[in-house]
């Protein structure tokens, strides 16, 4: 049976969002879809890109997987899910910008820094963080404890899609010509804050100078 809870969610979609964007949802429709960000973002089921930036239907063309990873430009192989949407929106749809959306407490990133055991025989997971090894290999030896190391690695790893993005001639040369900008940003999960990366200094920092009021006393309770 389909679950209720999406039901009920439906339901109410259709009463209210869609009610009060129906017009914009019929366009879309008709003209198709031209959004200007393209967010590479985390399957997490907590870190929504949408919900985020409280996005309308069709501003953000978004593409999830285990820790929001880029792989490097390669045409060998047979599947290429993250390769294919990123060629799909800077090729077709003409993206000005690509965001990297890491966030905090990422369990692909954790599963990589503790070695986990495989969850199957295929272990999809583990072969996909492989990706983030030149990562690791850049921050070098572990250093402290686990949490601290992970939360360096989520970061390294924001950096390390950002350079294999760089790899596809289409990215490459849309950047050089100014007519493409890539990000990073990092969602804290727990404190809502967000983090973009200065792309001069490479740090990150907060998006926005103040958080809301409401927000700052829950942080401080």
């Amino acid at each position: 049976m389909f679950p209720s809870r999406l039901t009920e969610g439906y339901r109410a979609f259709l009463d209210e969002r869609f009610a009060r964007e129906k017009t914009r949802y019929e366009a879309l429709a008709e003209q198709g879809q031209s959004p200007e960000v393209m967010v590479i973002s985390c399957c997490d089921s907590r870190v929504s890109p949408e919900v985020i930036f409280d996005a309308s239907p069709g501003e953000l063309f978004v593409v999830r997987n285990v820790a929001n990873l880029v792989p490097p430009y390669e045409t060998g192989g047979e599947y290429h899910g993250t390769s294919a949407a990123l060629e799909f929106a800077v090729q077709a749809l003409r993206v000005k910008h690509i965001v990297v959306l890491g966030h905090a407490r990422c369990g692909g990133v954790r599963a990589f820094a503790d070695d986990t055991a495989p969850l199957s025989p295929g272990d999809f997971i583990g072969r996909w963080m492989t990706l983030i090894a030149p990562a690791a290999e850049r921050l070098g030896p572990r250093q402290g404890s686990l949490d601290e190391y992970v939360a360096k690695l989520e970061l390294a790893a924001i950096e390390n899609s950002l350079r294999n993005l760089m790899t596809f001639p289409c990215v490459r040369i849309l950047v050089e010509r100014g007519k493409l900008q890539l990000h990073g940003a990092f969602f804290g999960v727990a404190s809502g804050v967000l983090m973009v990366r200065n792309p001069e200094t490479g740090d990150f920092e907060p998006a926005v100078a103040e958080m809301p009021e409401k927000i700052s006393q829950l942080r401080c309770s």
